[in-house]
């Protein structure tokens, strides 16, 4: 009897200790994912906005220090695809798309739905801009568990591709993070997704350097405003690099300056679109409609502003949002982030853009199911005895009336 009670006893304590471990790995996991999204604030990077927090934060870096000789966000907005609403002053590209892609297709597969759904999370998730649409040479992309061991790697992969390092890595939290897929506790995983398009391109023959000049905006001249172009002084070859794509007078028209490497810088004046798509929709309608000269001719000339910017967005509204995958975990978009550099000049251009999303994605723990058995011989109960190795018992009982045995 004193020995069914020990083993009772035993089994009691089993089973208390296999509940605190259980209690203890919830507490871990619940406490990693808190701090991760606590972390993932990034301390001190906001105290270098200078533009109130409004629907997205975005400001020029440069070595994390504001330029405040480039545009602020209460002058450029950026909007991460082609069919979101622009403003007089806005500026796309196609990195964000690129990164939002591979979190949709290879993670949570299927479309990203918030509570309540938001404009720009529809547009994303209709990837109106593709792999397909850019060449695999102007861009480097990777994805996967976000650990010290991918970071290295899109730092010596962007090395090796462009010869540049990355402005927005350095902005991602990087404490406490793993150095490689095995450091991550099971029901939580924490994902990067990271695009940098790089892209130099130069004129087979410089533009001549035009007056300083005003230009006029649609509710103030501005005055001083350095320009290049064609004029009676510029020689006759700078005129092949340039395609009129229509012209059908002084306020409607688009121009294509060609580049050496291949590339196209269209300009046009006189559109008015809700969306970039809208505008470059009209653009070749009209430009396949035109019947005009297409060559740029001794009679025209040509004057483009020399531009220069460098902004960081951080998509705010993206950030914190709770959604579910395909498979039911739920996730969070910790860090979304894009930065766009960008230079054209009489000589050529320069385009540098980065794009990340940090994403959280967490399984409900179940606690795995502990069956309880109670083996009380408190009734009625047979006993045998058998040696080890031998088919019959050598010794049986029947137990009823207890008190014949005690």
């Amino acid at each position: 009897m004193e020995e069914n009670k020990d083993k009772m006893e035993k089994f009691v304590i089993r089973l208390v200790i296999i509940v605190i471990i259980m209690l203890v790995a919830i507490i871990i996991i619940t406490s990693l994912l808190i701090f991760r999204l606590i972390s993932n604030k990034m301390p001190g990077v906001h105290d270098n906005y200078s533009a109130p927090a409004q629907n997205v934060i975005d400001n020029t870096i440069e070595n994390n220090v504001i330029d405040n000789s480039l545009p602020t966000s209460q002058e450029i907005e950026v909007v991460p695809t082609l069919l979101d609403r622009i403003t007089t002053n806005s500026v796309w590209c196609g990195t964000f798309q690129l990164v939002w892609n591979d979190m949709q297709n290879e993670v949570i597969k299927q479309d990203i739905v918030f509570n309540p759904q938001i404009s720009i999370v529809e547009n994303l998730n209709k990837q109106s801009f593709k792999e397909k649409d850019i060449s695999e040479e102007y861009y480097y992309k990777a994805w996967g568990l976000k650990t010290l061991n991918l970071k290295d790697k899109i730092e010596s992969g962007i090395k090796e591709k462009f010869d540049q390092e990355s402005d927005i890595l350095k902005l991602l939290n990087w404490d406490n993070v793993p150095v490689d897929d095995s450091g991550y506790l099971p029901g939580f995983e924490e994902y990067l997704f990271y695009t940098m398009l790089y892209r130099e391109f130069n004129f087979n023959n410089e533009f001549t350097v035009l007056d300083n000049d005003q230009f006029k905006g649609s509710n103030k001249v501005y005055d001083n405003v350095e320009y290049f172009g064609i004029n009676g002084a510029t020689d006759h070859s700078v005129y092949k690099q340039v395609t009129v794509l229509y012209y059908n007078s002084e306020d409607d028209f688009a121009v294509v300056l060609n580049t050496q490497e291949g590339d196209e810088v269209i300009l046009a004046k006189g559109e008015n679109g809700n969306t970039f798509e809208d505008i470059y929709n009209s653009i070749i309608n009209k430009s396949d409609k035109y019947e005009g000269i297409e060559a740029f001719t001794k009679n025209d000339t040509l004057k483009v502003p020399k531009i220069k910017f460098d902004i960081l967005k951080e998509y705010e509204d993206l950030e914190g949002q709770k959604f579910l995958a395909s498979d039911g975990d739920a996730c969070q978009i910790a860090k979304a982030l894009q930065t766009i550099k960008f230079e054209l000049n009489e000589k050529g251009g320069k385009i540098k853009s980065e794009a990340a999303i940090d994403l959280i994605k967490t399984t409900a723990i179940s606690p795995t199911k502990v069956e309880y058995r109670y083996f009380d011989f408190d009734g009625t109960y047979t006993m045998f005895l058998r040696e080890t190795g031998k088919e019959l018992p050598y010794f049986a009982t029947n137990v009823d009336d207890i008190s014949l045995y005690q």
